[in-house]
């Protein structure tokens, strides 16, 4: 059985959660290139190949040996080791570096006072659900205001029109998840 080098590439940097754009910006090749290598259009050089890795990161003995098809996922994580995905007045923490081949993302959400989610509604595809556990969260779902406090929660389908803001004068704090993961 030959080896399916395209596969491997494609399985290892979504492993990452790197898109081909991301990768071609951190190694500087270009994001065309790496598509031709993901589709065996282009068979790339050994060096190539080795700055491609680079950027995800991983050398190349990782990259053939069988084993390391799959990176070490940890059990527990660290206050520290969330990974903030957005930054502002309304902070999204998510468990865990890579949401590829997830099933669910979940999130630590802080929501300083006033701050929103912005003013077009969020949808997509799935279910989310959360438990307010500091604060009050105003949350808006097809037009139906709801006003949550500590130990509140929701659950809905992520593809009616929902928004979310901090009605009160302190921090809220949810805990949330969202299925599938909304990358």
């Amino acid at each position: 059985m030959a080896y399916d080098l395209a596969t491997r590439l494609r399985e290892v940097r979504e492993a990452h959660s790197l898109s081909q754009r991301a990768l071609a910006k951190s190694t500087g090749i270009s994001n065309a290139t790496i598509s031709l290598i993901e589709s065996s259009k282009l068979n790339p050089s050994v060096a190539v190949l080795k700055r491609i890795l680079e950027g995800i990161p991983m050398g190349l003995s990782a990259f053939f040996a069988a084993e390391a098809t799959e990176p070490t996922t940890p059990v527990v994580y660290a206050s520290e080791d969330l990974v903030e995905i957005a930054r502002g007045k309304v902070s999204y923490r998510q468990v865990g570096h890579h949401v590829a081949g997830r099933s669910i993302q979940i999130l630590h959400e802080r929501y300083e006072p006033g701050a929103d989610t912005g003013k077009v509604a969020l949808l997509h595809t799935g279910e989310e659900g959360g438990v307010v556990v500091g604060g009050h969260l105003e949350l808006t779902v097809d037009g139906v205001r709801y006003v949550l406090g500590p130990g509140d929660a929701y659950y809905f389908d992520s593809s009616r029109p929902h928004h979310f803001r901090n009605s009160g004068n302190e921090v809220c704090e949810v805990v949330s998840a969202c299925s599938p993961p909304s990358v």
